[in-house]
């Protein structure tokens, strides 16, 4: 049997699309045109991802603002004001704030996930936002008649329907993306912040039977922004023991950028339940360095002496953009590590005869 291997999702824009973007936000193009944009884009990122002969593709988030804040899109209880997440670099990304009752998804995952199947047959992942990424739109004091319980609930209904819609109309694999959870131990070093982010995403995760849990899964990373971090210095063996409390069938780990992989992967090994599958990142995003196919297959060993193969597979540590306005890599480059990783998986599955 093949090791599976997928990617997180993100894929950097065409410059046509980023120049019809910035064109669209001048009002130089009316939205017909910028909606052109996208489908060439679309269109093209998909091509290209079957190039490389990935057996799963995402559509590159090529029409999300972001990775995290696509939900929001035509939401009018919003102010810019947020939470604001501090890089290494220097450079920071800011939330909104939620204003008023009640808070509803502007936009679902399906609606990504449809468009990208008029262009492919391939089996097609789906990213998602976490409810606890989410949870963070909700301000420190509070919003008058609408408790923060009463947010949660209808959180929890939205992230659980943004899910179930994504299964529904036919993806192949499901991701939460929590890259907040190594940034809470920065927040919170005891861990309550983390666990109670656990706790939330298993409130969402309850309404689906074990079969489909299986198709689910969550990723983590410590973020991946114009090529810096956020949470890069938070020890992984930290993170682990509680992420692993996640009720879900599959775990995509940042893995090919981290210092002691070995160290690592070893927690992980002690962490793993049967019925789940572990996704090793062998592509680095923001090393500009291109893996070859070699380095992957050695990276794959490594994992394969510590992990069960038959649980085994491989990702990219992160997405190549996952903010549309990211150019840090380059189009051509992000295409050429995922080749990278699909055929260093196949060296490494066939030297462990499987």
């Amino acid at each position: 049997m093949a090791i599976l291997t997928e990617p997180i999702g993100s894929i950097p824009r065409p410059a046509a699309l980023l120049q019809a973007l910035t064109a669209f936000k001048a009002k130089q193009i009316n939205d017909v045109e910028l909606q052109k944009a996208y489908a060439s884009a679309l269109q093209d990122t998909i091509a290209r991802f079957e190039q490389t002969g990935s057996p799963v593709i995402s559509d590159g988030e090529q029409t999300k603002p972001s990775f995290a804040t696509y939900p929001l899109a035509g939401l009018t209880n919003l102010a810019p004001d947020g939470v604001t997440i501090p890089f290494a670099d220097g450079h920071t990304r800011q939330l909104p704030r939620l204003t008023a009752a009640p808070f509803r998804y502007g936009v679902h995952a399906e609606s990504f996930l449809r468009a990208a199947r008029g262009y492919t047959k391939a089996p097609i992942k789906q990213a998602v936002i976490s409810a606890s990424a989410m949870s963070l739109l909700y301000p420190a004091e509070g919003i008058p008649g609408y408790p923060r319980e009463a947010f949660l609930e209808n959180l929890i209904a939205e992230a659980a329907s943004d899910i179930r819609g994504a299964l529904e109309a036919g993806a192949a694999t499901v991701q939460i993306d929590f890259t907040e959870a190594r940034l809470s131990l920065k927040l919170d070093p005891s861990g309550g912040l983390l666990r109670s982010f656990v706790a939330l995403n298993n409130r969402v995760l309850e309404g689906f039977p074990a079969e489909e849990r299986q198709r689910i899964g969550v990723h983590v990373c410590p973020g991946g922004d114009h090529d810096s971090t956020h949470s890069a210095d938070v020890d992984y063996a930290a993170l682990l023991p509680d992420l692993f409390q996640m009720n879900v069938g599959r775990f995509y780990l940042q893995m090919a950028s981290e210092p002691d992989r070995k160290r690592a992967l070893t927690t992980v090994s002690q962490l793993i339940k049967p019925d789940q599958l572990i996704f090793v990142g062998v592509i680095d995003p923001i090393n500009p360095e291109i893996e070859t196919a070699a380095q992957v297959r050695d990276r794959v060993l490594e994992a394969a002496s510590i992990l069960p193969i038959a649980q085994l597979g491989t990702t990219d540590d992160c997405g190549f953009a996952p903010f549309a306005d990211d150019v840090s890599t380059a189009r051509e480059i992000a295409f050429s590590k995922i080749q990278a990783r699909v055929e260093g998986t196949k060296l490494a599955a066939l030297e462990l005869g499987q």
